[in-house]
């Protein structure tokens, strides 16, 4: 088939919604953030989006099919997907439909199948269970080694009848949760480590718009620690549809920490001096909030305590997604949405730069406070903030890898 053939065709995929449904007085809003959303990380190729009764549909030539299924894989709000046979309203077109539906299946190995069939069109001539019996003995017919199962099968044939006849296998699943900014826009604080990046794709889901923000401090931290934090920015930017990320220098306050304060409390104080870089950040930018990447009690900084401190730097809500995740469950999501492999680059960031032996575990709050303050850090972190860089981060359709910053 020539290019010219594929250009002539058609992809077309019905896209089901979730919690989008449940906003009752401004669903519209949300309805229109998510076709916005799907058209502008397709924008590079043609395409068509409409909504009819709880469902999307969208149309793009047949050489673009994949990189649509990838963008939909990826767009909060989504909650699954399939590409799709349309038809009229007839039974021959949907039997065959049904045939041609079942074939790949059954070539993969599927040893049981079921039809599910909704009918929403009550003046269609058979009710959904007649058309699950009809496609059901069709298919029985042309594939004898098979046999259907209607609790545990291999593979499910969809039917629906709406408007015109629609006829699907194995929706995939989408990210769910609600379109970007719906949520809001926040500022991520990324690091180089496993959690940061999860924290972000978990706030993602959930609507919130977001930029990111890295601390660097060169000559301690190498330019590949840089690149391997863009990297995880960049693949966060498949799920938002791109990703700001800025760069702040973060060399002269964290000689200033080492130089003025008590050892073991210099990770305390550069986790305060980076809320109170991200609140600076945030104010700038017109963001409504602040994410991270901690989870209680999992290093010296992360606990009760040392977060009630740092956190007070800032007056914007701190969302900690992972506040309450075990461990292997945060690099089990880090595995899934692509970033585990560029984390564990061994490319090390400034938090663990000067790190003491034994840090502080219970911030004693107001003396912290007091303390902090009186060292007078502010002016070094402004400084930090006005020289930082900015970088924009595309959505594309291929996410880095680790090996792209591999040296």
């Amino acid at each position: 088939m020539t290019k010219g053939d594929l250009a002539a065709m058609e992809a077309l995929y019905l896209i089901k919604i979730g919690e989008i449904r449940l906003k009752d007085g401004n669903r519209a809003e949300f309805e229109n953030r998510l076709k916005r959303d799907i058209k502008r990380r397709l924008s590079s190729f043609h395409s068509e989006v409409s909504s009819r009764e709880g469902r999307y549909y969208l149309k793009v030539d047949e050489e673009h099919a994949l990189k649509a299924e990838f963008a939909l894989s990826r767009i909060p709000g989504i909650n699954g997907w399939a590409r799709a046979h349309k038809m009229p309203k007839d039974m021959t077109r949907m039997r065959a439909a049904a045939i041609a539906a079942m074939e790949p299946l059954v070539a993969q190995g599927a040893k049981t199948f079921k039809i599910e069939a909704r009918r929403s069109d009550k003046g269609f001539v058979l009710d959904s269970y007649g058309i699950a019996r009809e496609l059901g003995g069709t298919i029985l017919e042309r594939f004898p080694t098979i046999r259907v199962d209607v609790h545990n099968p291999d593979a499910i044939i969809y039917v629906e009848v709406r408007e015109k006849a629609y006829v699907f296998s194995d929706p995939s699943y989408g990210m769910r949760g609600l379109p970007i900014g719906s949520g809001g826009r926040g500022l991520l604080l990324l690091s180089g480590g496993i959690d940061s990046p999860v924290a972000g794709y978990k706030m993602l889901s959930r609507g919130l718009a977001l930029e990111s923000l890295y601390f660097h401090s060169y000559p301690y931290t190498s330019k590949e620690a840089w690149e391997k934090v863009r990297d995880l920015a960049s693949n966060l930017a498949t799920y938002s549809g791109g990703m700001t990320l800025h760069t702040a220098s973060f060399t002269d306050v964290q000689l200033k920490i080492k130089k003025d304060a008590l050892p073991e409390k210099s990770t305390l104080y550069l986790r305060a001096c980076m809320m109170m870089a991200a609140d600076m950040v945030a104010k700038g930018r017109g963001l409504n909030a602040i994410v991270s990447g901690e989870s209680l009690g999992q290093v010296a900084s992360q606990t009760a305590e040392n977060m009630r401190f740092t956190g007070s730097y800032t007056d914007y809500p701190i969302l900690r997604p992972l506040v309450g995740t075990d461990k292997e469950d945060t690099i089990r999501l880090a595995r899934s949405i692509g970033t585990f492999d560029i984390s564990i680059l061994p490319y090390e960031d400034c938090c663990v730069l000067f790190s003491p032996k034994h840090p502080v575990l219970k911030a004693k709050y107001d003396e912290e406070r007091a303390e902090f303050d009186g060292l007078g850090f502010r002016e070094a972190v402004a400084q930090a903030v006005s020289t930082m860089e900015t970088v924009e981060l595309p959505f594309t359709f291929t996410p880095p890898q680790a090996t792209a910053v591999q040296r």
